[in-house]
This record gives C-alpha cells, structure tokens and sequence, in this order.
C-alpha cells in the first residue's frame, strides 16, 4: 500500500511540476480560455513554439463516477469514483533532430479509484463481462504506457512503428467516449486475456503499408509477459515472465460515402502463449469432473470486424450530423471465457444550434459466454455437492449480458467536456439470478 501511495504522489508532483514550470510563462487571459484547446493555455506562445519545433507535450485526465441506482447483486446504493492522469510527449524527430518522416511517443499513466461494477452491479463470484466505469483497472500505479519510434519510407507507402506499446493503439481501435467499457476502445483486449489494452504497454513491433489512399494492411507482434500486469511492474522493460508472442493482422478502409467520412476494419489475430482449456483435461474428460489438470492449448485465436461511418452531415456542416458504429469480435471456444460479442452506436454531433459542439449517444452491447465455461461450471456445482446460488461454494452460471448507454456531452470548453451517462445492464456478469441494474454515470474529459 505504501508503493501505491508513493507512485500516485510522485506521479502527481510530476505533473504539477510540468504543469507550474511551463505555465509559469503563461499569459493570465491564456489559461482557462474557453476557446484554448489546453486548460493551461498556450503559454503565452511557448506551447505552439515547441510545437512547432518538434515537441508536443501531452496532460489529460478522465475521471468517471458511477451510482448503483437500482438493481444488481448488491442494492445498497453508493457512488464510486475511478480516474486517469496521463503525462507524456510526442516528438517530431524530423523537426528536432533532422530524421525524416519520424516520430517518437513516450506516455505515463496513472489510474486510482474503485468501479461500482466489481461488487455492487456483478456478483464477486462471476464479476461483469463489461464495466460501467471503463478507465478502472489494471492497478493503481504508475505505468508507463508509450514508449516507441515510428518511421514512414518508401514515399510514406511503409510505416513501422518498433518499442513499447499495446495492441489497441493499433488494431481493433475505437474512441473511447462513451463510460460503458463495452463501447470504449478495443474490443478484442477485454475479452482476451493475453491481449492487453491501454495503458498496459509491450514490446513490440507494427508494420503498415499503404496500398491506396483509402486502404492499408497492418501486422504486428506483441510479447506476451503477464508479469507486467503485476503492481510494482509498470515500468518493466526485460522479457522475463514472457508467456509467448501475440500476432495480429488487419485490413482497414477509410472510403467517404456520400462525401462523410467512414472507417471499417476486419482483422485476426493468434496469440502463441499457452492457454488453459475452459472445460477439457489432458485425457479429453471433463477436468471438473476427473480432478485433472485443465488441457493447455499451445495458442488460441480470434477475429473482429469494427464499421463507423458518418450517416448525415447537419445543415451542410459536415462537423455535425448522425453517426454509426458497430463492433463484433470472435474467439477461440477451446481457451476463451467470452466466445463472441456484438455492439451497435448512435451518436448525433452538433444536435442544438446553439451547442454545435456538444453530442448525443446510445449503444446497445452483447458479450455471450462460452457454452463450455457453463458447463464446467454445473460439473464443478456437482463435484462440490452444491445446487443452492446463495451457497458461498457455488459457482453461478453465465449467459449473456446485456450494456445499454445513453449519454449527452457537454462540451464546456475546447479543453473540457463533461458526460453525464444512464447505463443499463441485463444479466450483469450474465448470471441470470442477478437483478438487471440500473447506473448512473458522470465522465470528466479534459486536457491540461
């Protein structure tokens, strides 16, 4: 505990230190300018100057409350609070140090809080298959989260991108505004255990080539080292812990339909670290049932589909208009707790004239569990001699559950935009003894 505390406070005497010494040129009507794209302003010019010269400094925050206001495992209502500091630069290496058509990153991140998922809306047992609040997880610690070079050749026709950084930021990609984690950014990493999203960062590796203006294909491999999940690790760099390599590939069209934007991409991926059978043992019985050790797979696989296409622009401002999403992902039965999910977004930028800036959104998810992790389930129940769901020893059956959002953002400045969001889910953690539950949310996007 005295670990965790010391990395949240240096990482917040980081960028306080950041923030005061570079603000400190600040012109006073700069900062906190509704029309600054910084919360901290330009620095009375200083900010767009290193920019210019190569130096784009990075600082942001997200911070998401969720409210338990009916349903779920546990209907004592409360309110959690989980957030997101992010410090980091990007560099223009042609700018600073003359290496043509080549780019650097490094970001740190720190996460703090709790999710009102984990115990109120999900059974501790069985957990939910989504989040109601995306930015908890993966330890409350400083992590470094970037940490790589990218280099366009060939008349910016191949891209390489060689250091430290996750699978997500890459393939299967999705902005992340809405607060459900089932609408929030790459699919494939929260239903896949040796694919690791935000802000989880691995060696690896990502090559690009544009085949047309519109079209380009991508492979990458990424190390698989679960130590690095582990607290105290977020800065790790050496390979020992590695479990095996992750080796996705994609397709991706950016066409414009009816001159408005759109994005669609189709993609695989094979992870080469040994994975544990959901069901079977090492004699192809049931390892519930046999007391065996679960069969290790030497790989497992999967395969997404990701469509957002801009629907209508409003008045003629293609700025606004209505907006589609969609996502699908797909995954191996023999390894795989989740086998498939499937999710549709709505979201309207622009709808009032007199808030052109602000948007409105709804989605609508499934995350089906595998038939198998049920089924092992009813064998472990039997070989426990438990039937009763209220028993501590009884292991509760998964379906499907269900993540409805609506939300609307307020853009309260070019700096800050807050989200108040409604959230229903069915059959949380696809148990269907679990009441459905009713959430409400607050998500706080802002730039320093």
């Amino acid at each position: 505990m005295k670990k965790k505390n010391t990395n949240a406070r240096l990482f917040c005497q980081l960028s306080a230190a950041a923030t005061l010494v570079l603000a400190g040129h600040a012109m006073a009507d700069d900062a906190f300018s509704a029309n600054s794209k910084w919360m901290t302003g330009d620095w009375g010019g200083e900010r767009t100057k290193l920019i210019e010269e190569g130096i784009d400094i990075k600082m942001d925050y997200v911070g998401e409350v969720g409210s338990n206001l009916h349903g779920g495992y546990n209907n004592n209502h409360t309110s959690r609070y989980a957030d997101q500091f992010g410090l980091g630069v990007a560099l223009d290496l042609q700018k600073l140090w003359g290496w043509d058509n080549t780019q650097a990153k490094i970001q740190l991140t720190n996460r703090n809080g709790e999710n009102i998922s984990n115990d109120r809306i999900g059974d501790p047992r069985a957990g939910t298959l989504s989040s109601s609040q995306e930015v908890d997880g993966r330890g409350h610690m400083v992590r470094l989260t970037q940490l790589w070079i990218q280099h366009q050749m060939f008349d910016n026709k191949l891209d390489v991108k060689l250091g430290y950084f996750g699978e997500g930021e890459d393939f299967n990609t999705f902005p992340c505004d809405f607060q459900n984690l089932s609408f929030c950014g790459s699919q494939v990493g929260n239903y896949v255990n040796t694919w690791y999203n935000w802000p989880v960062a691995q060696a690896a590796i990502r090559v690009k080539y544009n085949i047309t203006p519109e079209l380009y294909a991508q492979i990458g491999a990424y190390n698989q080292n679960p130590s690095q999940l582990q607290h105290g690790n977020g800065f790790k760099l050496s390979g020992s812990g590695t479990k095996g390599t992750v080796l996705p590939v994609e397709l991706v069209w950016s066409p414009k339909v009816n001159d408005l934007p759109g994005e669609y991409r189709v993609g695989y991926y094979k992870s080469a670290a040994p994975a544990n059978d959901v069901l079977r043992d090492n004699n192809g019985g049931d390892a519930a049932a046999s007391g065996l050790p679960y069969r290790v797979h030497n790989s497992k696989h999967g395969y997404w589909f990701v469509a957002q296409q801009q629907l209508t622009s409003h008045n003629g401002d293609a700025s606004r208009g209505l907006n589609i999403a969609a996502n699908a992902t797909f995954h191996d039965k023999a390894t795989n707790l989740v086998d498939n999910y499937q999710s549709v977004m709505f979201v309207y930028k622009g709808p009032f004239d007199a808030r052109p800036k602000d948007d409105v959104g709804i989605g609508f998810a499934r995350i089906h569990v595998n038939q198998d992790v049920r089924e092992n389930a009813e064998l472990q129940n039997a070989a426990n001699n438990v039937s009763d769901y209220n028993n501590p020893l009884y292991s509760p059956l998964r379906d499907t559950e269900f993540n409805t959002e609506i939300n609307y953002g307020f853009h309260v400045t070019n700096w800050l935009t807050v989200r108040p969001n409604l959230q229903y889910v069915t059959h949380p953690g696809g148990v269907n003894q679990v009441d459905n539950a009713v959430v409400a949310g607050l998500k706080i996007q802002s730039v320093f």
